[in-house]
């Protein structure tokens, strides 16, 4: 079973692309669906970080802008979020490759919005990143309630800039140029990795 590595900085469209993946009978294994899920009441991630980060939980759930808080600017709260979430997502992910393989798919996308970051590209088959133009990006993301460009700015500090991941990756699915074209692009991909001829190398993109 072929496992493609799904990433793209903020704004890109990745969640649109992981979708249209999912409608071409693809499985998706989305990373933030995840973490929500162990945020909730009774997720497992929510006695730990309390733990970790007292007066981020309330009525029993996760807090995210009270945990968002604690942690952006703070390399250190970062990686004590990062050394719990990560192994419980880790979890999770493994009943995902389960039902895929009784269900005999022969690839599954990973919607993994870190992956370079985090190193996780150097386990896929390949990596396709969603890519649009910078103004675009921002105009997406600044629509959304309470964005600010201060909070964008951050956020983009942490991930690594789309000309390198770009560089890096396999595909690209360029989704400045609208839905159509980038089903097109998803389609192609599909293609591409069912084809042993055609599929690119696993150390094809830089590391």
């Amino acid at each position: 079973m072929l496992i493609i590595g799904l990433t793209g900085s903020i704004g890109m469209g990745k969640s649109t692309t992981a979708k249209m993946f999912r409608e071409a009978g693809i499985p998706v294994y989305d990373a933030d669906a995840a973490v929500a899920d162990l945020y909730e009441t009774g997720g497992a991630a929510v006695a730990p970080l309390e733990a970790a980060f007292p007066g981020v939980t309330k009525d029993g759930a996760v807090d995210r802008e009270a945990l968002r808080q604690r942690v952006l600017g703070n390399d250190e709260a970062m990686a004590k979020l990062n050394a719990i979430v990560h192994p419980l997502v880790g979890a999770d992910r493994v009943h995902f490759f389960k039902a895929a393989e009784d269900a005999k798919a022969d690839m599954v996308v990973l919607d993994i919005p870190l992956l370079y970051e985090t190193g996780g590209h150097a386990n896929m088959d390949a990596v396709v990143v969603v890519s649009a133009p910078e103004s675009q990006q921002r105009e997406r993301v600044l629509a959304r309630p309470g964005m600010t460009a201060e909070r964008l700015d951050a956020i983009l500090s942490r991930q690594m800039h789309d000309a390198e991941k770009r560089a890096r990756a396999h595909f690209v699915v360029d989704t400045g140029r609208g839905l159509e074209p980038a089903r097109e692009q998803v389609a192609e991909i599909i293609a591409v990795m069912r084809d042993p001829q055609l599929r690119p190398a696993r150390d094809k993109a830089p590391g």
